[in-house]
């Protein structure tokens, strides 16, 4: 009796699982970039990221341009012209991302704040965390879209 209440129990898990639960066969993903892994860290990579920054912060600001916005390709085309407009000039990139950046950190030229390893997703993180500072990283993609990313400071090296 007892076996054949699981198996039914079983059985009805699967059908909702792979039927009631799974999207349409003609529906398209809400987002998609192409070649990602761009999930927000699980606690073994968050536990590595923090280790291994150990008392790094950083200070970072970015351009966004979201998903909404434009196609990945058109959005990594733009990103590459702005990059190359703004040259690592801070003040630039500060009018950049109030006139061009989806993110509300716009309002203040794109400006994160400081931050800890592990408090971004992952590919932010690896370039905050491990490229020079004072230069013009990207385009970095994230489930977010695509960045242009400026580390103005990193403490703890």
């Amino acid at each position: 009796m007892m076996q054949r209440l699981l198996l039914s129990v079983l059985l009805l898990c699967l059908v909702f699982q792979t039927s009631a639960f799974a999207p349409a066969p003609n529906a398209a993903p809400a987002f998609t970039r192409s070649n990602m892994n761009t999930q927000r860290y699980n606690i073994i990579d968050t536990m590595k990221s923090v280790f291994g920054n150990w008392g790094k912060k950083a200070t970072a600001s970015h351009i966004l341009i979201g998903p909404k916005t434009m196609g990945e390709a058109e959005a990594k085309e733009f990103l590459g012209n702005l990059k190359a407009e703004i040259d690592n000039d801070p003040q630039k990139f500060a009018e950049a991302a109030k006139e061009h950046s989806k993110c509300p950190s716009a309002k203040k030229g794109g400006d994160l704040g400081e931050f800890s390893p592990g408090m971004m997703v992952r590919n932010f993180d690896k370039v905050v965390f491990a490229e020079d500072v004072g230069v013009v990283h990207g385009p970095v993609s994230t489930q977010y879209g695509e960045h242009l990313i400026l580390i103005t400071e990193r403490t703890g090296e």
